[in-house]
């Protein structure tokens, strides 16, 4: 972007705009039947060839990033390797980044440098500027001198109308340790509907909250055939939403430049097919960054293997964290730190001897060497 001049200013602006998608140029050759109200009545039988993608056309959508990936790449942006959706300009010690979901976008960076590039993507695109960012997809974002807490009270406050607890009184935890649940516990939902209207919900609100992650993921195993125990601890998690409605995310601006994080598995608990659960959570600093909760894909035949195959999902993210913050420009002050709670897993990635036991496990076992 050759007319944007480097700024010494390192105060750093985060606006949110919204582009009104025109139709795009189409690479693929692609006919559409006549409009109803404006068939020719000579050739009925005609159909059109499209110069342009039409609003729900399948291509469209593709066509439309590509149009404005071309304009940012024409612009001095680069397109990331670890996330396609983020943008990054680079110019001397300045930035700007810019996220692209569909047509809303967050421009973030210098503010002269952000002015500049919102008055450039006017002239290219119809262009809705909506302020500093305030509210994104569902999300909420407050922010003051120090920090950034993201949050989906809006979100939250509307699951009890759609699902009719009103009156839903608090709780202290997202999900009760007993009994287990697991895919015969108790009768089957004559309609599912509701719960899994309600599971879909969860999903998308532990985007901000990580500690629902675990008890989300285990009830989407049941989405097929739910039970009423099933729907009482699906029902359980939102009596615990209704009173931790402004509960976040905090992203200090402040924090250290450092990335660590904790992984652990839950040893065969799914008793119909004793598969384990592992999930790891990364921090940036203070703030929570990433995390995730998965049912592992086999049995674990020990809690080491299983330990050691969530300290690998959890290396694995690392380096992706790792590869995203270094195209931003971020340098790390000290190497990525993962930890682990179990002792034979810790044993077993600083020890230079493989064992034979856990031969079955070598992509995994000098994936985490390699990283550590």
């Amino acid at each position: 972007m050759s007319h944007l001049a480097p700024s010494s200013s390192r105060k750093i602006r985060s606006v949110w705009v919204s582009v009104t998608r025109v139709p795009r140029t189409l690479k693929e050759e692609i006919y559409v039947s006549q409009p109803p109200d404006f068939v020719d009545k000579d050739n009925p039988q005609y159909v059109c060839k499209l110069n342009k993608a039409l609003y729900g056309l399948k291509q469209a959508p593709r066509a439309w990033y590509q149009e404005l990936k071309t304009f940012l790449q024409t612009s001095g942006f680069k397109n990331s390797l670890a996330n396609t959706s983020l943008f990054i300009y680079h110019n001397g010690n300045d930035y700007i980044y810019v996220l692209v979901y569909v047509d809303d976008i967050i421009i973030t960076g210098v503010p002269s440098l952000v002015q500049a590039f919102q008055f450039a993507l006017a002239q290219r695109f119809s262009l809705k500027k909506l302020g500093p960012l305030s509210y994104f997809l569902g999300i909420e974002a407050t922010r003051s001198s120090r920090d950034m807490h993201l949050m989906q009270r809006k979100y939250i406050i509307d699951l009890p109308t759609k699902t009719r607890m009103l009156d839903a009184k608090p709780v202290a935890t997202p999900m009760v340790t007993s009994p287990n649940l697991t895919i015969d516990s108790s009768t089957p939902l004559s309609d599912a509907k509701e719960y899994r209207a309600v599971i879909g919900s969860l999903q998308y609100l532990s985007f901000t909250w990580p500690n629902i992650a675990f008890v989300v993921n285990r009830l989407s195993q049941f989405m097929h055939q739910p039970t009423d125990k099933h729907w009482q601890a699906a029902q359980h998690v939102l009596h615990y939403l209704a009173g931790t409605k402004s509960h976040g995310i905090f992203l200090c601006s402040d924090a250290t430049l450092t990335i660590h994080a904790f992984s652990d598995a839950d040893w065969g608990r799914a008793h119909n097919t004793y598969t384990s659960t592992n999930a790891y959570i990364v921090y940036f600093g203070a703030s929570t960054i990433s995390w995730s909760s998965k049912k592992q894909r086999s049995v674990s035949r020990s809690s080491t293997e299983a330990e050691y195959r969530a300290v690998a999902n959890a290396a694995s993210e690392l380096r992706w964290i790792c590869s995203l913050l270094s195209e931003m420009g971020i340098v790390l002050l000290v190497a990525p730190v993962p930890y682990c709670d179990n002792v034979g897993a810790t044993y077993l990635y600083a020890n230079t001897i493989f064992h034979t036991r856990m031969k079955h496990r070598v992509i995994d076992y000098h994936f985490v060497r390699e990283f550590i």
